[in-house]
């Protein structure tokens, strides 16, 4: 993306015309990372997150059963990750940090020495909630400055 070239991110993009978001999240994980994956593998849809920089995210989550290879799309993914569960359900994984540019809560997501934000970070979070039975909300935690443009 133009935009937020650089910024960790799921698979994703817009609708094509007459596609369902579902339909949509399959073919942008094809296309983006070569994952061919049957509509039978969808398990549901995370909460929207508005963006501040005017999209708004509707994430979809699907099961892959196994590995599989990874075929990253040179034109559109810089880079692939695979994050596990239980790196993610650690407790100190996961900051909430308070910045003077807004009231809400920044949130920010440590993946290995590396560190995932909002809005990638969002949804990973809401994923990794969900994963533990708790119902959690992210639409109310805030972007870091660098990725309001």
């Amino acid at each position: 993306m133009r935009a937020h070239a650089g910024q960790w991110a799921l698979p994703g993009g817009r609708c094509d015309p007459g596609e369902t978001l579902e339909q949509a999240a399959l073919r942008e994980l094809e296309e983006e990372l070569g994952v061919s994956l049957p509509a039978s593998e969808i398990l549901g849809v995370l909460d929207d997150y508005p963006t501040r920089s005017g999209y708004v995210i509707s994430p979809v989550v699907a099961w892959l059963d196994g590995a599989c290879e990874l075929r990253p799309n040179p034109a559109e993914v810089a880079s692939a990750h695979r994050i596990r569960l239980d790196h993610i359900g650690d407790e100190t994984a996961v900051s909430f940090e308070t910045i003077p540019e807004s009231p809400r809560p920044v949130i920010r997501m440590r993946i290995g020495d590396q560190h995932l934000h909002a809005p990638t970070a969002a949804l990973v979070y809401q994923l990794r909630e969900l994963v533990a039975g708790r119902i959690t909300r992210v639409a109310d935690l805030d972007q870091p400055v660098f990725a309001w443009r």
